[in-house]
């Protein structure tokens, strides 16, 4: 018994968002010349893996990557959900003194208001567990 057709279609899906969000972060620091900080550092740390893994699974048509995938998204998703608060909301911003390179409150992009680089990585992560959710392991 193979997988099943929406299965397929789910990791292609999560695969397909690692894929935009790696190939944004890389414009942003790349070809924008944005510096990244310290959490989008590890933001990066938990998105990169994903294209490689979700591809690997896509080629091999293997769900059980998602016992694998799920704790980096979810790891991801609460760093940039902390990123994003630490840049919209001043009581969750730490008190650096001292600071060295790009400060994590900087908001190199706002565009309408509340879409930051922060809140696009946290809704990658969010999109990638909501479809992974959807997969259906074998029984």
């Amino acid at each position: 018994m193979g997988i099943r057709l929406y299965d397929k279609l789910f990791l292609y899906g999560a695969w397909l968002i690692s894929i935009i969000a790696t190939m944004g972060s890389l414009y942003f620091s790349e070809i924008r010349q944005f510096i990244p900080c310290e959490l989008c550092w590890y933001q990066r740390i938990m998105m990169y893996p994903l294209t490689v893994l979700l591809g690997i699974a896509v080629y091999h048509g293997d769900i059980q990557i998602k016992k694998y995938v799920l704790p980096l998204s979810i790891i991801g998703g609460s760093i940039s959900l902390y990123h994003y608060l630490v840049q919209k909301v001043p009581a969750f911003a730490p008190i650096t003194l001292c600071a060295e390179g790009v400060p994590c409150n900087i908001q190199y992009i706002n565009w309408f208001g509340f879409i930051t680089i922060p809140f696009l990585a946290l809704t990658a992560f969010l999109l990638i567990i909501i479809l992974l959710l959807f997969v259906k392991s074998k029984k």
